[in-house]
């Protein structure tokens, strides 16, 4: 039996996100951001998603494009602990792993049918960079899925959000269909945890434009947005 196989991808990932600043840290955590999922030409079939639509949540199976190395390690910084503290690499969801594997539960909104591209999903809360190859994609199943009495670990410490102050007038700079989404992602504070500086003016690249913002403590101002 071989020790390897190759994963074959099915689909690649459209959305807003096109560095990996700014990119939410886990999955669901901007509903309002859409993304759409094109499938490979192999697999645009109709039947291949039949009975998919009365699911209201999928998997998401895909690679960390960005993070790929030739060896890897036992142990890394996860930026929850600050990025001072190593845990064991299995016990976080690190793109550095022995396979760049990543997990996604995301919102399955609705299912199109396009003549070129076949049928399209559209889906909430994805944390993946705009086109991240996608491996497989398997339904949500509430039973199965939700453990009630689930651990957090580490991951259970405070989480850090953000006061959001941003002018009507650079807000609207921005597509509507991108507001909702940018104010939900600088909500939860997009800096590596063991950054502070006041003073600092962090830029993200968002859907075509570049945001400028400086943070002090829990409150977060946007300074500019501009098109790229």
């Amino acid at each position: 039996m071989s020790d390897s196989f190759e994963l074959k991808k099915i689909a690649t990932i459209e959305n807003a996100f096109t560095e990996n600043f700014g990119i939410p840290r886990q999955s669901g955590i901007a509903e309002s951001l859409l993304s759409r999922i094109i499938f490979e030409p192999e697999f645009r079939r109709e039947e291949a998603v039949r009975e998919l639509a009365d699911f209201s949540h999928i998997w998401l199976i895909w690679k960390f494009t960005e993070a790929e190395r030739d060896n890897w390690s036992p142990t890394v910084r996860p930026p929850r602990l600050g990025g001072n503290k190593r845990v064991g690499v299995f016990a976080t969801r690190s793109p550095f792993r022995p396979n760049p594997i990543g997990l996604s539960c995301v919102k399955l909104v609705s299912i199109e049918y396009d003549k070129n591209k076949g049928p399209v999903l559209t889906v909430a809360g994805a944390d993946l960079l705009n086109g991240t190859p996608i491996y497989d994609i398997k339904p949500y199943i509430p039973y199965a899925d939700l453990k009630t009495d689930a651990k957090e670990g580490f991951t259970a410490l405070e989480k850090r959000r953000c006061e959001v102050v941003c002018s009507k007038a650079l807000l609207e700079v921005l597509p509507f269909s991108l507001q909702n989404a940018l104010l939900e992602v600088l909500a939860e504070d997009p800096r590596p945890a063991y950054q502070s500086n006041p003073d600092r003016v962090y830029k993200m690249s968002f859907g075509g434009f570049r945001v400028s913002f400086k943070v002090e403590d829990t409150t977060l101002s946007v300074i500019n947005i501009e098109k790229e």
